[in-house]
């Protein structure tokens, strides 16, 4: 019986008991009942549940009733019943594993399973350590992106502070440091890269202190001429300058005992820093042009990307403006390092976005661990527009890898790589030689362009695959010309 299954290369190997994590259960669909029967006695042998049938019918019954880890399934030649379980596995229970099994060695046949939905591919007849090597190979896929999924429901629903988004040991600080903080009308000075959050940090502590009903005026320190910075901070007179009809209260007075929030104050001139610290010692302001003083009464919240403790040693930052404003110091932590917030933060955008285009957005597993592994130098704003440049470019609901901007997917490309590297290492240890579903994929697309002499359009269509997923898929691989290109 096991003949019909396995090469006769390896029919001296029996695997030894294994004990996989949780005993994963599995579901074996084909007709063939030795082909079954073998699989079934050898999956059992390592440790899984099994389960086994040779109809599609009752392989869905099954499925409805307690859905599989992983599904082995053969796909019959002259027959698409297979493909067809395949993708509605794929569609109504995502996170089981599917291995493909066929009789035969069509590198289209396991492209189409792979578009389908599969993990893994098998030809007939292959060797028991090979089904053992696929079996753990999806037993693992499976474990990451169940703890993936788990991980980042568990974060959607948690709770951050306010309209601040992680549950990292980094946030779960900067929260205790905020709940204090807000309470009082101290200066508080917040440091950070750019993108990671700082107005929004401004705001939390406005909006949850006592005077959260005043109102909370933003100033860009950065982008205003001097003069414009002056006459916003401490208004001025008419006829104070050309264009000056009439007299307008600055920032630092219209607050009324709200919050100004001082967004990039390095980029002050040091003579607007001498006039604000004067403001901030005498609690009062002289408008441009006029000879009278007006009483102010203001929260000063400050916020930098710039080391500021470096430019007082230089000179171009007042040391005593620099120790007035840095009463509380609160350092946010560059999105690299809180990883853990990325599938929550993820989560809120294509909640705003699905939300605001009527329309249910998700990532896929793989786009998600490539996420997890970009440093994103410019943090929750780069990660922000990321997600926004993906569900604009993306032709369904599943956001994939190659949604994403260039530099992530080559980052995705990078893993890929390596995991194919490892696996040629293990094949030279003595494990099977099985090539990945990405590069088989990579074969059939760069052959079919090959052989009709670089149609791309036709190879698209024989291979059932669209013109620009065909395009894209060779910006990916960064080949130009498929006839020239290795």
């Amino acid at each position: 019986m096991l003949e019909t299954v396995f090469s006769t290369r390896t029919m001296e190997f029996m695997p030894q008991l294994a004990e996989p994590a949780a005993r994963l259960h599995l579901l074996v669909v084909d007709a063939d009942a030795a082909v079954r029967s073998a699989c079934a006695e050898i999956a059992a042998s390592l440790g899984y549940a099994v389960e086994s049938t040779g109809d599609l019918g009752q392989a869905r019954s099954l499925l409805r009733g307690h859905t599989a880890d992983i599904l082995l399934v053969n796909l019959p030649a002259g027959s698409n019943e297979g493909l067809e379980l395949v993708a509605e596995v794929k569609l109504l229970y995502p996170e089981t594993a599917v291995i493909a099994m066929t009789a035969t060695s069509s590198v289209n046949t396991a492209v189409e399973a792979m578009r389908c939905g599969a993990s893994d591919y098998l030809t007939k007849p292959f060797a028991m350590d090979e089904l053992s090597t696929v079996l753990d190979r999806a037993a693992s896929s499976h474990a990451t992106d169940t703890a993936t999924r788990q991980l980042r429901e568990r974060l959607r629903l948690s709770e951050g502070l306010g309209s601040m988004i992680g549950r990292s040991p980094e946030m779960e600080k900067i929260y205790r440091i905020l709940s204090k903080v807000a309470q009082s009308t101290h200066p508080v000075l917040i440091l950070g890269e750019s993108g990671t959050g700082k107005e929004l940090v401004a705001r939390t502590i406005h909006a949850y202190g006592p005077n959260a009903q005043k109102p909370f005026l933003p100033v860009d320190c950065g982008s205003l001429a001097p003069t414009l910075i002056e006459s916003e901070l401490f208004g001025y007179v008419r006829g104070a300058f050309t264009g000056a009809n009439r007299s307008k209260d600055g920032l630092l007075v219209s607050a009324e005992g709200g919050t100004i929030f001082l967004d990039e104050i390095g980029e002050l001139s040091l003579d607007l820093q001498a006039k604000l610290l004067r403001a901030l010692q005498e609690k009062e302001v002289r408008p441009v042009g006029a000879t009278h003083r007006v009483p102010i009464k203001a929260r000063i919240v400050a916020a930098t990307n710039r080391d500021l403790a470096a430019m007082v040693e230089k000179g171009s930052f007042r040391k005593d403006l620099f120790y007035r404003l840095n009463v509380v110091n609160l350092r946010l932590p560059a999105l690299r390092d809180r990883r853990e917030d990325i599938p929550l933060l993820a989560a809120h955008f294509l909640d705003r976005i699905s939300k605001e285009h009527n329309r249910k957005f998700v990532l896929s597993d793989e786009a998600l661990r490539t996420m997890m592994r970009h440093d994103w130098p410019g943090n929750v704003r780069e990660l922000e527009h990321a997600i926004e440049r993906a569900t604009a470019l993306s032709s369904g609901p599943v956001l994939h890898l190659g949604d994403l901007p260039t530099q992530l997917q080559q980052r995705g490309l990078e893993a890929r790589h390596a995991a194919s590297a490892a696996g040629e290492v293990a094949a030279e240890a003595g494990a099977p030689e099985i090539k990945t579903l990405a590069d088989l994929e990579r074969e059939a697309i760069l052959g079919a362009i090959r052989t009709l002499n670089g149609d791309k359009l036709q190879a698209a269509k024989l291979l059932g695959i669209g013109k620009t997923t065909l395009y894209r898929k060779l910006k990916e691989y960064g080949i130009a010309d498929p006839l020239q290109d290795e």
